[in-house]
Order: structure tokens, then C-alpha cells, then sequence
């Protein structure tokens, strides 16, 4: 059989209140009963007990008071009204104390638990006032009509129980309410971590998204057009079908290069394995161009020098490559072969402006049905946000939004009067993070 502990028998108290109560109130019966049987005036100076003969009428008053402290948890107030009523009566109706003794003072017993119940359980500013009366009501009483003379012990001594009472309840409520707000802050910070953790995960997640949707996009785009010309003309014309798998070949290498850095920011950081090479940027923003004039698409690009001004920061860098590659692959999808794209890059004291801009004049009804470029992965609705002639919608420009708003940029899209679309995009070279939301405490 287990041991009993003390914590399990705190336990066992706590889920029967009443039956704690039902204790403390017989508890308190039998303390008023010994006080009142004994002497505290012994001939050597010590209490003699059962020395005094205990009328009938104390134990009446003493069971009446004590029956009432089993309501204590209910009504805290009332209870003690009662208890410390009975406490003046007994006082009162005391049937002539000795010079030095009265046999009615234990009766402020039960009045001392009921304090502490008030105190414990209301709030600072009632717990002292009531406390402060029920302390005055119980020594006046005792002093009036109880032991003589008004100094005597028992007197003090129903000054220092009450006066202890209010203390010892103000005391553990103020303790209780501590830990309570400790416990609440601890769960408040807990829930918190979690909130921040969830955030930073999504964040994670979207950015992850991003650059996937830009390398997918890309080259999956590039590789599917250029297998549909060399589907087409592989007959008729081998080496000109032979040049356009040399660049399925280039674009797929390519494609694959990024996916494994893309993915490698999901390793640890201390793995050795993690890749090293550098995001890509506007230095390779040439073999960008490169890849999609060799699907047949005019591409001319108007920049400044690369050496010109302060290096470019990583972030914006980036992101400048990543809008101009997103740009033009919603050319070569929507557009098609034989459309002329402008890539015009702008730079000042206080930001990066970025323009693609297309014609709308491509064709794709070159290449055969069945071999005409599929939907993009990433894409899943298979046209973006760039040709709202088009039923449903990508993340193309979503990406592109989100890429510009992380850096305080700004992105606007749109189709040109005369026909085509424009993709402008304003970033500031002074970049920070995009600023967090503050969770509620």
C-alpha cells in the first residue's frame, strides 16, 4: 500500500472544503471549551485545567458560534458578524468574572477564524477596515465587561488574536495573489514564444516559397518552350533541334544549381554541407537575359554600371534580380515568342527603380498544341496576376509585392494603354526588415 504524503492529504482537504470547515468549527469548539474549563491563575502561577466548572450557557453560545464557521467559505461577512456578535453577548451576560479571569474570553475564538476568512478572501481596502473594527468591537468588549482589571491577559490577549488574524490573512491573500500573477506572466510569456515562433515560422515558410516560385517559374518555363521547338522542328530541322535541348540542358542545370541553394538554407547552420556560393544578383543579370533570347524572346537592357555608387546591399540585390526574373518569365508565358521586353534599372541617392516592360506582340502558335508550355508548378492556376484578361491567378506578382514591401519598396503592375504591360518596381537602398507585429500582452 503507498505511503500517504502531506501533499496528498493537502489534496484530499482541498476537494472536500466543506468537511475542512465542519473540522475547524468542532476544532474550535473544543479550544473554547478547554479555555474556558481552565484557570489561568494557578496558585504556582501556572493554568490549572479543568479547574473551572463550564455553565451550560457557554457551551450554548459555544456551539452557536462555532456552528456558524462551517458557512465561513460562503458568506466570510456575515459569519463573522455572528461569531463576534456572540462573542459581545457572552462578554456581557458573563456571570461576574473573578478579579483577574473570565471564563466567556475563549469565546473570541471563533470570532479570530472568522477575521481571517474576511482577510483572506476580500480585498485589501475592506479586509482593513473590517479588520481594524472587529479588532476595537472585541478588545472594547473585553475591557468593558470581561477580566479586571481592562489590562488583564485575557484582554490583550483577544487584542493580539484578532490584530494577528487580520495580519496572518492579509498576508497569505497578498502571497496568493503574487504567485497568481507570477503564473498568469509565466503562461502570458509562454503563449508568446509560441505566437513569435508561429510568425517566424511563416515568414520562413513565405520566403522559402518565394524563391522557390522564382526558380521553378524560371527555368521550368525556359525548359518547357525550348522542348516544344525541339519537339516541332526535330524532323525538319535537327540542328536547330539539337541547339534547343544544348539549352533544356542549360536551363535545367541551372534550375538545378538554385534549387539546391534554395533548399540549403534549410539545413543547420553548423553543417558542413551548407552552401556557400552567393544569392544571385544583378551581376549575372546577363546570363539571365541570355536564357530568354534564346527562346526567342527580344530582350533589351538599359543599366547603369555595375561599379557605379555604393555597392548594392544582398537584400536588394536580390531582390532587384528576382523581380526582373519573374518579369520576364511572365512574358515568355503569357506573351510568348517573339515578344520584345524592356528591362530598364534606374539608381539615385535614395533608391533602385526597376521597369520590365513587354510589347504584348509575341506569338506562340508555332509550336503545336500538344507540345505548348504546360503550367507553371508554382503557378498552379497556370496565369498570373500580370494578364488579368486570364481566368483565375499565380503568386507571380504576390511574390514580387511581398519581395518589395519586406524592403519598404513598392510594386506596381499594370497593362499599357497602347497594349503589353509594365512591371515597376521602387526599392530603398537604405533597407531594414519589415517591422514586426507586437503581440498584446
Amino acid at each position: 500500500m503507498p505511503a500517504v504524503t502531506l501533499r496528498d492529504i493537502r489534496e484530499r482537504l482541498r476537494a472536500h472544503p466543506h468537511a475542512v470547515d465542519a473540522l475547524i468549527a468542532l476544532g474550535t469548539f473544543c479550544c473554547i471549551l478547554l479555555g474556558a474549563a481552565t484557570e489561568p491563575h494557578g496558585p504556582d502561577g501556572q493554568p490549572q485545567f479543568a479547574e473551572r466548572a463550564i455553565s451550560g450557557q457557554t457551551v450554548l453560545l459555544a456551539a452557536l458560534s462555532c456552528g456558524v464557521l462551517a458557512l465561513r467559505r460562503r458568506a466570510p461577512i456575515p459569519v463573522l458578524l455572528l461569531t463576534s456578535l456572540i462573542c459581545v453577548v457572552g462578554l456581557v451576560l458573563s456571570p461576574g468574572p473573578s478579579a483577574n479571569s473570565d471564563p466567556r474570553a475563549p469565546l473570541a475564538a471563533a470570532a479570530v477564524v472568522a477575521l481571517y476568512t474576511v482577510t483572506n478572501t476580500t480585498d485589501r481596502r475592506t479586509s482593513w477596515r473590517v479588520g481594524a473594527l472587529t479588532v476595537g468591537v472585541l478588545t472594547g468588549a473585553g475591557m468593558l465587561f470581561g477580566a479586571r482589571p481592562w489590562y488583564a491577559q485575557e484582554n490583550l490577549g483577544i487584542l493580539a488574536w484578532t490584530a494577528l488574524a487580520a495580519a496572518v490573512g492579509e498576508a497569505v491573500r497578498n502571497r496568493r495573489a503574487f504567485v497568481k500573477a507570477i503564473r498568469e506572466r509565466a503562461e502570458r510569456a509562454e503563449r508568446t514564444r509560441e505566437e513569435e515562433a508561429r510568425r517566424r515560422v511563416a515568414e520562413e515558410r513565405m520566403r522559402i516559397a518565394r524563391e522557390l516560385h522564382d526558380v521553378v517559374a524560371h527555368h521550368i518555363a525556359l525548359v518547357n518552350v525550348q522542348a516544344g521547338v525541339a519537339s516541332h522542328v526535330m524532323d525538319q530541322r535537327p540542328d536547330q533541334a539539337k541547339q534547343a535541348l544544348a539549352h533544356v540542358r542549360d536551363a535545367s542545370r541551372h534550375a538545378l544549381a538554385e534549387l539546391q541553394t534554395t533548399l540549403g538554407l534549410l539545413r543547420q547552420s553548423g553543417e558542413s554541407t551548407a552552401p556557400t556560393e552567393p544569392a544571385p544578383g544583378l551581376e549575372v543579370l546577363d546570363e539571365l537575359v541570355d536564357g530568354f533570347r534564346h527562346a526567342g524572346m527580344s530582350v533589351v537592357v538599359d543599366t547603369p554600371p555595375l561599379g557605379a555608387g555604393t555597392p548594392l546591399s544582398s537584400a536588394v540585390d536580390l531582390t532587384a534580380y528576382r523581380v526582373v526574373q519573374e518579369a520576364l518569365t511572365n512574358v515568355q508565358k503569357h506573351a510568348g515568342s517573339g515578344a520584345h521586353a524592356e528591362v530598364r534599372i534606374r539608381r539615385d541617392a535614395e533608391a533602385l527603380e526597376i521597369d520590365v516592360i513587354d510589347d504584348g506582340a509575341g506569338t506562340t502558335h508555332t509550336i503545336p498544341e500538344d507540345t505548348a508550355p504546360a503550367a507553371d508548378p508554382a503557378d498552379p492556376d497556370g496565369v498570373d496576376e500580370a494578364h488579368p484578361e486570364g481566368a483565375g491567378g499565380g503568386h507571380g506578382l504576390v511574390g514580387m509585392r511581398e519581395r518589395a514591401a519586406a524592403l519598404h519598396g513598392a510594386c506596381e503592375t499594370g497593362p499599357l494603354p497602347g497594349g503589353g504591360f509594365r512591371v515597376h518596381v521602387r526599392l530603398p537602398l537604405e533597407t531594414t526588415t519589415a517591422p514586426r507585429k507586437e503581440t498584446p500582452a
